[in-house]
């Protein structure tokens, strides 16, 4: 991984600098790029909210060989990790490599490790349509995100999504307000809760809402037949000063009371961070930057030694943990002050 980290910084440079610590410091307001907006504060809160929270370390119990396995939205998964939706290697990454490089070997990784990735969607078309032909190649094992564009083409690629094979399809309505995009002309838009409902009853896939911070956005989600949301706040990339995910993920996740699958991400880094997040509510994670900097830096082979750091991480967490399963993660892990 330091061999991998160190080509991606070569590759990235001026548009990463891939810290030792992926915080959001040294980045601040650079978007374009990998950074947060603005002052950086709600990317930087992600990665503080969740180094505030502590394990409770527990060693007397029988867990030897914890179970990492998890089904999501009725996909098998070797461990509860999603590649998040990140694209637009020209832009945000260097363009060192191409887009169509860039999502098939981080989709080919997470497939040959047993998870799944997700695909990105913007300006130029060449964004979705790499990840839509990425995902066709694979036979369907990815998940394409579309933002929530105006109705025409909004169905036009919903339809497009579900002729990949993908049975599951996201919107990050999180992208509302992209700078990225506003620059390109192609603006993007909040949904009301109506046209969130007539959204999904659009499709036949599986239906993910990424960027609910709240729980009343929650609970309008699960009104509006989404079978899973995503609690985020878009890597901090679109409103400046919203809480880290860790911070709301628990009331979140107790306004859906497990009514659907609840997915988290923002500021995950490690194996540690993904037994925290289910801890706090989650039922899986969605892990962005590193993966980026995992393909940058080694392709495929960099995506599956990433994959196998968390998983080595995860395991080890469990353990020490005293969690069987992460199918069943006691929030009595973490530790807090009585």
């Amino acid at each position: 991984m330091k061999d991998i980290r160190n080509q991606a910084r070569k590759l990235m440079e001026g548009f990463c600098r891939v810290c030792p610590v992926c915080d959001g410091r040294a980045c601040a307001g650079e978007v374009p790029g990998m950074g947060g907006i603005g002052t950086g504060a709600a990317f930087k809160d992600n990665i503080l909210a969740l180094a505030e929270r502590r394990f409770n370390m527990r060693l007397i119990h029988d867990v030897v060989e914890p179970d990492t396995r998890v089904t999501l939205l009725g996909i098998p998964m070797d461990i509860p990790v999603l590649a998040a939706p990140i694209g637009g290697v020209s832009f945000n990454m260097g363009g060192k490599i191409s887009e169509e490089a860039y999502i098939s070997e981080k989709l080919a990784g997470c497939r040959d490790r047993g998870i799944i990735g997700c695909t990105g969607d913007g300006a130029p078309d060449f964004i979705h349509q790499s990840g839509f032909q990425a995902i066709r190649a694979l036979n369907g094992r990815g998940i394409p995100f579309i933002k929530p564009w105006e109705d025409k083409e909004l169905y036009e690629k919903l339809e497009a999504a579900a002729q990949t094979g993908a049975t599951i399809v996201g919107m990050d309505i999180d992208a509302a307000g992209l700078i990225t995009l506003r620059l390109m002309g192609r603006p993007v838009s909040p949904k009301s809760p109506a046209k969130l409902k007539e959204i999904i009853s659009k499709t036949s896939m599986k239906f993910i809402v990424k960027g609910i911070m709240t729980p009343d956005q929650a609970k309008i989600a699960v009104d509006a037949g989404a079978d899973a949301i995503v609690v985020s706040n878009h890597g901090g990339r679109v409103l400046d000063h919203t809480p880290g995910v860790a911070r709301v993920l628990p009331a979140v996740a107790a306004a859906v009371n497990k009514q659907i699958t609840v997915l988290a991400d923002g500021g995950i880094r490690t194996g540690g961070d993904i037994l925290k997040m289910l801890a706090l509510g989650a039922d899986a994670v969605l892990i962005g930057r590193p993966f980026s900097i995992a393909v940058l830096g080694g392709m495929k082979e960099g995506v599956m030694r990433y994959i196998d750091q968390l998983k080595s991480e995860l395991i080890q967490s469990m353990i020490l943990t005293g969690t069987p399963a992460v199918t069943h993660v006691d929030p009595a892990i973490l530790w807090t002050i009585s």
